[in-house]
């Protein structure tokens, strides 16, 4: 929060700590709250002047004028030093002069930032150097030095408080016809979290331009701005669902769970006494709907679904392997409320024993933060070899539920034909068609059934005429389906699931006599 920000600079600049570096975009933000404190004699005894320096104007006095000749950070540190008078110094470009992981830093820089940290200490005057970067970048020569500040994104309340103004000014004009009431509008600031005020900024008066109406509807908007955020990362993408739960055939049971946890997220659910919901684990047959049903959630529930490669946060340079996860963790955390989807998690997340111990660590930082997080951050984790899943990942408190998607059931295979028939083509399929789709195609995963209406409709294609039923039934005749390939695994995978997982096909779904499907929980 921007008041634990001022406060915790005011002690520390009461305690006179000589360099802090804080980590953000937000340059004038950081500014403005920077001169709150500094000029409030509420908080400090003595007031203190602040000065700034970036690259394009030098060093710039309280009163904004520039210094000649200060433009290199060389200069500007040295003419800093002899400022001997209580102020704050804000070097808002200095990071690009303190090195990287494949550059080295300026040793001059390096060497003036000690100086002011050891003059700043041992001087009278009340001074501080606040370094303010986008990247924390700190060479070893500086770490005893500097302090880390923490400075938050905007509050959703901050947000909130940009869209009311945003709509008073707009709404007074009557250009733009306002259609939100208070729950749309706590979905707008929401849905802007994470975004600097900026950022919201363009978000908002791009939802209002884009039809000269603001209504839920443009949300899409604001997730929009937040897809070329979390795409400039590198690490995450937030993905365009395109779908919807009734596009997933069956899985009742699983449907039904995450029902019930739409909306838990807000301010009405916190009031309530309910915790925003930690996230789902769902395990069991390739092919079955795990990853659909993870982008269908997040269309459903209306929020971002961020996908992390887990592939991505691994790097060859020593020690950025951890920070990419951490920073991952932080772009999430600051989109949420989210959908973080992690797909088949074991392959990311397997042992290995030629990389120093890498995975070891950002796994165990993965699962400290799944387990102590509270931001709502909703973790959909699919997974198909169960055998390589961790242990620690299964534990109570990493997950809300452990879920076991099977091949269909009957009455889940009617649905899949159904679904993919009519999404391409218009052919209608009667019950006696349908049941005997449904007979012929058993032991066949719903990818395989799509599959199945794909080949037809290239066999309809090739003969430039409407699809037909028999197309199908052939297709599926031809169809060597992965529970006979694979029977032995898919033996292995039930056996695991038959006390550890909870079904998501309802029970009243089951084929009768068919193999157990995990717990047989009801929500």
């Amino acid at each position: 929060m921007a008041g634990d920000f001022r406060d915790n600079l005011a002690q520390l600049l009461k305690a006179r700590f000589p360099v802090l570096y804080v980590e953000s975009y937000e340059e004038q933000r950081v500014l403005t709250e920077v001169g709150r404190v500094a000029g409030d004699t509420t908080q400090l005894r003595t007031p203190r002047p602040v000065w700034t320096w970036s690259a394009s104007d030098g060093l710039v006095q309280p009163d904004g004028t520039p210094r000649r000749g200060t433009t290199e950070p060389e200069a500007a540190l040295e003419a800093m030093l002899r400022i001997n008078q209580p102020a704050v110094f804000v070097f808002m470009d200095l990071h690009t002069a303190l090195g990287s992981t494949d550059r080295p830093g300026s040793p001059v820089v390096v060497r003036r930032v000690r100086d002011a940290a050891a003059a700043f200490k041992a001087g009278d005057a009340p001074r501080t150097l606040l370094l303010v970067s986008p990247v924390l970048r700190l060479p070893v020569e500086l770490e005893k030095d500097v302090t880390i500040v923490d400075f938050p994104h905007p509050t959703e309340a901050e947000i909130r408080a940009l869209l009311e103004s945003m709509i008073a000014d707009n709404a007074a004009s009557g250009r733009i016809r306002i259609d939100l009431d208070d729950a749309g509008r706590e979905r707008f600031a929401k849905a802007a979290v994470g975004l600097t005020l900026q950022e919201a900024e363009n978000a908002f008066a791009r939802a209002m331009v884009n039809d000269n109406t603001l209504d839920i509807s443009d949300v899409s908007v604001v997730l929009e701005e937040k897809r070329q955020t979390v795409r400039k990362s590198g690490l995450l993408e937030l993905v365009n669902t395109g779908v919807d739960l009734g596009d997933v055939g069956g899985l009742e049971n699983l449907k039904r769970w995450l029902a019930k946890r739409d909306n838990t997220w807000l301010a009405a659910a916190t009031r309530f006494g309910l915790p925003a919901p930690r996230g789902v684990l769902i395990t069991g047959v390739p092919g079955c709907g795990k990853s659909l049903t993870a982008k269908a959630v997040a269309a459903a529930w209306g929020l971002p679904l961020l996908r992390l490669d887990v592939g991505r946060v691994f790097s060859g340079i020593v020690g950025s392997s951890e920070e990419n996860m951490r920073s991952a963790i932080r772009i999430a955390e600051a989109t949420a409320p989210c959908v973080l989807w992690v797909d088949e998690i074991e392959k990311g997340f397997s042992s290995s024993t030629g990389d120093s111990g890498t995975t070891s660590r950002v796994f165990a930082t993965f699962l400290t933060w799944m387990q102590e997080k509270s931001k709502a951050v909703f973790v959909m984790a699919t997974a198909n070899d169960i055998e390589r899943l961790p242990p620690e990942l299964l534990r109570k408190g990493r997950f809300d539920e452990i879920f076991f998607v099977d091949l269909p059931t009957h009455a889940e295979r009617a649905a899949i034909w159904r679904l993919h028939v009519a999404k391409r083509r218009s052919l209608t399929l009667d019950d006696a068609a349908l049941r005997e789709l449904c007979d012929l195609s058993a032991g066949c995963s719903g990818a395989e059934i799509e599959q199945a209406v794909i080949a037809g409709l290239f066999d309809a294609f090739a003969e430039r005429r409407e699809l037909r039923h028999d197309d199908l039934i052939q297709a599926t005749a031809n169809t060597v389906p992965l529970s006979v390939t694979q029977a032995e695994r898919l033996t292995t995978i039930r056996t695991w699931a038959e006390t550890r997982a909870v079904a998501a096909t309802a029970a009243e779904d089951w084929d009768l006599g068919g193999p157990e499907r995990g717990r047989a929980v009801e929500f």
